[in-house]
């Protein structure tokens, strides 16, 4: 069976074990997805599966896309109607049985309960920031006639080298970055709604797209 899913973060929230301990959770809305495309290790050197997120509203996209995903369906004599993402997960090895194109591979399919997995996604963009908040410097003294407070200082001399060295940290975009949060613990699996709670935080805001995949 395929590695990972693609979901939606819904949230956080807790929930309590056999021991009364409180557990911090996030909720995910871990698929259904739907296979694109196949590839082997005799054509493609790999062997992996192109999925896409089904979801409830209609997406509209580009001609090679929607000519994508309609190649998929013909093959298959299946309607593969198109998805906003896709994403290749890499079969598990030694998987007795490979879905086809046009099926639908559910989060009960692919995860169990204490399963380890890695989340990745983008996360949560903070806009044009300073140094302070960016890079955490200290900031310069708030007393004594100080007119330096959230300045970064000296980024480099004036005689040599005569210019800022790439790399320098400085202001600048924070945030909106792809992160990916590893071995986190499968908490448990609601099928019927397509939940999947896993320990802990993952990158995102909330309703933001990201990948699941079984950690190695």
């Amino acid at each position: 069976m395929v590695e990972g899913l693609i979901g939606k973060k819904m949230g956080m929230t807790q929930i309590f074990d056999d021991q009364g301990n409180s557990v911090p959770v996030t909720v995910i809305q871990a698929g259904p997805c739907v296979v694109v495309e196949k590839k082997n290790a005799e054509k493609h050197g790999y062997s992996a599966i192109q999925l896409g997120l089904v979801e409830t509203r209609k997406v509209r996209v580009n001609k090679p896309v929607a000519g994508h995903f309609k190649k998929a369906g013909e093959r298959q004599n299946k309607d593969i109607p198109p998805t906003r993402l896709i994403k290749e997960f890499r079969m598990r090895e030694g998987a007795e049985t490979e879905p086809e194109v046009g099926d639908q591979i559910l989060v009960e399919n692919v995860f169990q309960i204490g399963d380890v997995v890695d989340v990745s996604g983008r996360s949560i963009g903070k806009g044009f920031q300073g140094v302070i908040k960016r890079h955490h410097f200290r900031g310069g003294a708030a007393t004594h006639g100080s007119m330096f407070h959230r300045a970064p200082g000296s980024i480099g001399a004036s005689a040599w080298p005569s210019r800022v060295f790439p790399g320098m940290r400085a202001a600048g975009r924070m945030g909106g970055e792809k992160v990916k949060v590893r071995h986190l613990e499968v908490v448990d699996i609601d099928s019927e709604n397509r939940l999947l709670l896993v320990k802990g935080s993952i990158p995102g805001h909330r309703n933001g797209y990201v990948y699941v995949t079984l950690s190695r």
